[in-house]
């Protein structure tokens, strides 16, 4: 995993949303589409909102999610509501290209586990994983302590008892974002330098899921001057 450190937040989002759009112009380019996995949090909505302002050719994109909150359709919580105002409700994108993690709209979240799992599959190859990081080190929705650290194979698992609200989520298991190939985190804030510095440094993935993040050709850790300070 390498780190690159951006002088603030501001400059993170604005150089990550730069590489995004050349990345996926490069996508098209080579292979007529580019299929991405987003993240939610704070810092990745904003890079969302400003990848809206780049001329992207949208309807050649596909997107997903590494993971999303299990509460009903339309909810504030999930991130692919949040997603939708900062982006893609700004966009000229093909409705079927827009594949959210199922809601809670009656079906149990290992029922809903199943059905992402499948789509996964149907989607085929994910060119590029977008990550956030927390405090405690987690990814997607792979928390410290948790067996979904261990879960094996290329899938999107159910999590029960999530350390942040709400408990129940759906989560791309370490295997299905090594997957992809290449994974980018995007970490801002001075709370989580502790974290950057124990991941870099190579801390146990059962305290530190980050740890085991590995696109299959790129792994890069987006950081800011405060989440860098510990390095």
């Amino acid at each position: 995993m390498k780190p690159v450190v951006h002088e603030d937040r501001a400059g993170l989002v604005a150089a990550v949303a730069d590489s995004l759009e050349s990345l996926i112009a490069e996508l098209v380019e080579r292979q007529g589409r580019a299929t991405i996995a987003l993240t939610g949090g704070s810092v990745g909505t904003e890079l969302l909102g400003a990848l809206a302002e780049r001329p992207v050719d949208w309807a050649r994109v596909t997107l997903t999610w590494s993971d999303e909150r299990f509460v009903e359709a339309g909810s504030s919580e999930r991130n692919a509501t949040q997603a939708r105002a900062a982006l893609i409700d700004r966009i000229a994108i093909p409705g079927g290209q827009v594949r959210e993690l199922p809601a809670a709209d009656g079906r149990s979240l290992d029922g809903a586990a199943e059905a992402a799992t499948a789509m996964l599959r149907e989607l085929g190859p994910i060119d590029l994983t977008l990550l956030g990081m927390g405090p405690d080190a987690h990814v997607a929705s792979l928390f410290p302590g948790l067996p979904g650290v261990y879960a094996a194979g290329s899938a999107v698992i159910a999590v029960r008892d999530s350390p942040k609200p709400p408990p129940e989520r759906l989560s791309f298991t370490l295997d299905a974002i090594n997957a992809s190939d290449r994974v980018w985190l995007v970490v801002a804030g001075a709370d989580k330098a502790d974290a950057v510095a124990r991941v870099l440094g190579g801390a146990d993935v059962a305290e530190a899921p980050a740890v085991g993040v590995a696109g299959r050709r790129e792994t890069l850790m987006h950081l800011d001057a405060e989440a860098a300070s510990q390095l």
